[in-house]
């Protein structure tokens, strides 16, 4: 009979281990999604998203409209210079119409600047220039604007959930439970994860399109300078 009751409480042993197996395994399938995550974060999360939004499509609107602003066509001012000393100025306005650039516009402007002064010319070119550039950095000041108030936003809602979790906690009194607090606590650190993902992005994507923007300008100022040097050049 010991034998027996012996068996029997060892076969008990083993289905309460395979009992606490499974609960085990059923404790570490559950898992929280991205979606369920940013829930978490309160309605913070909504400002946040949005501003991710704004940055996404001023990123890829300005990286399109910089690239074709940045085209360039090794032969134009080679083309312009021949128009030029032939005397063909409609040729050369025809060539500067057909490329749809910054840089032809501002020749452009030039061309039909030829005969008078050239310090006219040459602030008729720059004022195409500057409007040029501005259209360039177009939407970059929101851009940065996001990339600091993102992160601002989230602290925020860092703030929010602490105040959040301390209330629970004082109406607890001696009550404490963990679940008391799971919420201000996941506003808290939702929010601070997401703002500053965001920030960090948009930062990113601020300081690649100034470095696009800065090379264009470049070109602009290289190619008024070759023009303006071809104006000076000695009738021959």
């Amino acid at each position: 009979m010991n034998y027996l009751s012996m068996f029997a409480g060892l076969q008990n042993m083993a289905q309460n281990e395979d009992v606490l197996s499974e609960a085990g395994t059923k404790s570490t399938e559950i898992t929280l999604n991205f979606i369920d995550l940013a829930f978490k974060g309160g309605w913070i999360m909504i400002p946040i998203f949005a501003l991710s939004i704004i940055a996404i499509w001023i990123f890829f609107e300005r990286f399109y409209a910089i690239r074709r602003a940045s085209k360039k066509d090794d032969n134009f001012m080679n083309r312009i210079k021949d128009y030029i000393h032939e005397g063909k100025i409609d040729s050369a306005l025809s060539l500067c119409e057909s490329n749809d650039t910054p840089v032809s516009r501002m020749i452009s402007k030039g061309v039909k600047r030829i005969g008078r002064p050239l310090n006219d010319v040459n602030a008729a070119i720059e004022n195409i220039g500057n409007l040029e550039v501005s259209k360039l950095e177009k939407n970059l000041p929101t851009l940065a604007t996001v990339a600091g108030a993102a992160p601002m936003i989230g602290f925020l809602g860092t703030v929010m959930g602490m105040i959040q979790a301390f209330y629970a906690m004082a109406n607890a009194g001696n009550n404490i439970d963990v679940s008391l607090l799971a919420n201000g606590i996941y506003t808290a650190m939702v929010t601070t994860v997401a703002g500053l993902i965001v920030g960090i992005i948009a930062y990113f994507a601020y300081n690649i399109l100034v470095a696009k923007v800065e090379k264009v300008v470049f070109t602009m100022e290289a190619t008024t300078t070759e023009f303006m040097d071809l104006l000076n050049e000695p009738i021959k």
